[in-house]
């Protein structure tokens, strides 16, 4: 359908038809997503009704999501797609659409990002030598100005572009400017205008006020905001106080207000002088909860909050964003930030100014003051070297954690020190989280067998120096710039546990179950002369977990040879961890599973196929484990935005709705335990629940679809199809009394090609979006 309505339509029309067939999309899956979930959940049960929230805000009233820009996490800022995208259900029913006020040369009032429009527009394309300097609250400022050009110039030459550089950049030059009357026309449910340059436009004979007066005729301005408090008094008189409500917007502490010439700093003092002129304030959110510039972690909250609500101020925080690098408290779950300004004992602010208005809306209707303490449904939170996104992995701080933030199933993966001790971790080469090329580069081997790099395997070294190694924090998107690091004051906490130790945390602690993985089985048998399988096998007896059913306890293993192996314990349920993508799974396959597991891990894109960063769709295989029941198990789900498809607009909860409910996976293997919880717990995870607001699941490829052609990414072929040969291992060989590695080889010597096993499919991460309301499509 996609191809042949972009065929049809004539190119003036093609950017017009983009937005309607995007927005149609919205309509049309959103029905679907809720359709299915309601099936699904009509069997699992109603979650329980929510109590009635009582908010600290000033008046009592629920948080307002101020939208900057309409979508603009997702879309260029304030474009009809941005606009109208944010609409219900996507966020609150009463969301704000802010615009952002600039002037053109012949007075005609436009939202853009800023006075500039070089980082918001492609006009520096189309007028290459339209550059001008000016003197702007004291500071020169050179780039193209809206104040330069004609809006029929603008609106004719020009379109948005996406200012933010983690965004996705194909919709740049799609849509053009539009004019604050563009944004009314929209209906959002409030509109709020934001003037922050009255005194630089009137100082080049263009009337701000002449601008608003043509904006009233054409619906109600809810909110107007602006960092001038000359501008603000001068329009008290004017505005219908009733309808309209006047905040004051404070900007960087060192920027000085013109009117005053003051620092903002120093107007921050006087807050009762404020509440002559205006009803509230906008503030920078570091005015809230300062982040520390060094540490990157927050400092205690200031007092702000409650001394503006004292006198009678309303407090809007701004900044909020998904995509950028948080304060390390927030575990880069979006929504945690959002709830430390709404959900603490002391204070609520009275409202959000964010990019991401969904993130926005799911943590006022869905996180809030919520205290349900069971999960609506059952998908188990299984842990990944515990709560490893907190504390280094399979340590004892990442295990508690991870019981603490609501883990079903603790994991651990079971590696052997050359004196026989089985213990916690990863993988059996210790260079990675641990401190082992401090103390022991002279044992730096290449295995092939194991891994294609180098590396200090635990097998060479004894318990007693194993124990001498600290922890260390593993962060798989951090950079050397210091990005995306984990928790750095973790660093190197907590202490290594032997398996024997995990199975008793386990029992002390009560968990639903545990997880027992384990790997190189063949390899330490015949080539280290050590049984892995005796080990845990003799372990799990010893703690009696063969001999009870109140603990869940999977035995998990790529080699189909270790799942035999424990197939008579009947307490067992065994698991096959698929570790590279498969698009595909035949029957035939999926039965061969059947005789060695009851359940699969895979890895996410294996049912969510994704293209350069874009998902595609859903794949065959949970259909088809399922219809062998086999339950599955999706890995591994981490928060930082980095690892999402744009789909999932940067927010974590997104992607755990879509393969919980969109889906209906039987678990999640994640390293931020507390959000997958979060999720379960909340009553906007039941899609039948009947509440006003429901965080949706994606439909895959919506994003994709609706791209034009000519700047979609390259087709890519089809996955690979889940082959027997990749299922059935050769048996187990005896155990050796311990002899040369097999394929080892003297460091520094190249190493041999890794196995096809061993090889994972990576996709790459990324970006994507659905879709939003026929509006659009009927006004052609």
């Amino acid at each position: 359908m996609s191809l042949f309505f972009f065929n049809v339509v004539k190119d003036h029309d093609l950017k017009t038809m983009i937005r309607c067939f995007f927005l149609v999309l919205l309509l049309i899956n959103t029905k679907v997503v809720e359709g299915k979930s309601r099936e699904r959940s009509l069997a699992e049960g109603k979650a329980p009704e929510p109590a009635k929230k009582e908010w600290l805000t000033l008046n009592g009233a629920e948080p307002l999501v101020v939208a900057r820009g309409g979508f603009s996490g997702l879309f260029p800022e304030s474009s009809d797609a941005a606009n109208t995208f944010l609409k219900p259900p996507m966020s609150l029913s009463n969301v704000t659409v802010l615009c952002n006020l600039q002037l053109t040369k012949d007075g005609v009032g436009i939202c853009t990002t800023d006075i500039r429009l070089d980082n918001s527009t492609n006009i520096g394309m189309i007028y290459p030598n339209g550059q001008s300097t000016y003197a702007i609250n004291g500071q020169d400022l050179k780039g193209w100005f809206s104040l330069d050009y004609k809006a029929d110039q603008l609106f004719n030459n020009v379109s948005l572009t996406q200012n933010v550089f983690s965004r996705s950049y194909l919709f740049d030059g799609e849509f053009p400017i539009s004019t604050v009357a563009d944004v009314m026309g929209t209906k959002p449910p409030q509109f709020w205008l934001n003037v922050q340059y009255d005194t630089f436009y009137s100082q080049h004979n263009l009337s701000v006020v002449d601008s608003l007066q043509k904006s009233v005729r054409v619906g109600v301005i809810n909110y107007i905001s602006s960092p001038e408090i000359g501008f603000l008094k001068d329009i008290s008189g004017m505005v219908n106080k009733a309808r309209t409500k006047l905040i004051f917007m404070f900007l960087n502490p060192d920027e000085v207000e013109p009117t005053t010439n003051k620092k903002y700093s120093e107007i921050m003092k006087n807050l009762a002088a404020i509440k002559s002129f205006a009803s509230g304030i906008v503030v920078p959110k570091n005015y809230i909860f300062p982040v520390n510039s060094e540490t990157g972690y927050l400092d205690p909250p200031t007092t702000l909050v409650t001394e503006a609500h004292e006198e009678g101020l309303e407090v809007y925080a701004s900044g909020f964003v998904n995509d950028a690098q948080l304060s390390y408290n927030y575990s880069y779950d979006p929504s945690d930030e959002y709830l430390r300004f709404i959900d603490n004992s002391q204070f609520a602010v009275d409202g959000f100014i964010t990019d991401f208005p969904p993130t926005a809306s799911e943590s006022i209707a869905c996180f809030a003051l919520n205290n349900v303490t069971k999960p609506v449904r059952n998908p188990l939170i299984i842990s990944h070297n515990g709560a490893s996104g907190i504390y280094p992995g399979n340590t004892d701080l990442a295990y508690e954690k991870a019981i603490d933030d609501g883990t079903d199933i603790i994991d651990c993966t079971v590696q052997m020190s050359k004196d026989g001790v089985a213990f916690c971790l990863s993988s059996p080469d210790l260079m990675g989280e641990t401190t082992a090329m401090t103390s022991f580069m002279s044992r730096v081997t290449s295995i092939p067998a194991i891994q294609q790099n180098k590396g200090i395997f635990s097998f060479d070294l004894t318990w007693s120096e194993i124990q001498s190694l600290k922890p260390e924090m593993v962060s798989p998107f951090a950079t050397d710039s210091g990005n995306f690091k984990r928790n750095p004051q973790a660093k190197n906490q907590g202490k290594f546990v032997t398996i024997d130790e995990f199975l008793k945390l386990a029992k002390t602690r009560g968990v639903t179950g545990i997880q027992i993985n384990i790997e190189n089985a063949a390899y330490l048998a015949s080539k280290k002369g050590l049984s892995i399988v005796d080990v845990v096998s003799k372990a799990l007896s010893n703690a009696t977990f063969d001999k009870q059913s109140t603990q869940q306890v999977l035995i998990s293993s790529h080699d189909s040879s270790v799942l035999s192996k424990f197939a008579s314990v009947q307490a067992y349920k065994r698991v096959l961890n698929l570790k590279n993508v498969v698009s595909v799974a035949p029957k035939d396959s999926v039965e061969e599973i059947k005789k060695y597991a009851d359940a699969v891990i895979v890895p996410r894109p294996s049912l969510i196929s994704v293209k350069d960063g874009f998902t595609v769709a859903f794949t065959n295989v949970l259909k088809e484990m399922h219809s062998t029941k086999i339950s599955v198990y999706v890995s591994v789900l981490r928060n930082e935005f980095v690892s999402l498809p744009f789909d999932y607009f940067a927010d974590p909860t997104i992607e755990l709705a879509t393969y919980v409910r969109g889906m209906g996976v039987d678990g999640i293997v994640t390293e931020f335990p507390a959000t997958a919880s979060k999720y379960l717990r909340s009553p906007c995870s039941d899609l039948n629940a009947d509440l006003p607001y429901t965080i949706l699941p994606i439909s895959p490829g919506d994003l994709l679809n609706i791209i034009p052609e000519q700047v979609q990414p390259p087709s890519s072929a089809p996955g690979p199809s889940l082959k027997i040969a990749d299922i059935v291992d050769p048996p187990l060989p005896s155990v050796s009394n311990g002899s040369t590695p097999f394929g080892s080889s003297p460091v520094g010597a190249p190493n041999a090609a890794p196995s096809s096993r061993d090889k994972t499919n990576v996709a790459n991460a990324g970006l994507s979006l659905v879709a939003a309301m026929l509006l659009c499509l009927l006004s052609i």
